[in-house]
């Protein structure tokens, strides 16, 4: 395996494990700050959706690189 698809692969399970946090700090709010902590739900929401579409764009480099 070369060292790209190694690089690649780091930075997938890196992308995967932060949007896992995001989506972890949005079910948080949900579950213990709605509807009093509405005011944070769209920054949250926001940075959960960039986490996941970070993750995204690294599977998919690794998708065409053949890994």
């Amino acid at each position: 395996m070369s060292d790209d698809i190694k690089s690649l692969e780091k930075d997938v399970k890196k992308n995967k494990r932060l949007a896992s946090e995001q989506a972890m700090v949005l079910h948080d709010l949900i579950e213990d700050s709605l509807p009093d902590g509405y005011d944070k739900l769209m920054d949250i929401a926001q940075a959960t959706y960039d986490a996941c579409k970070a993750w995204d764009e690294a599977n998919q480099k690794l998708k065409a690189a053949g890994g």
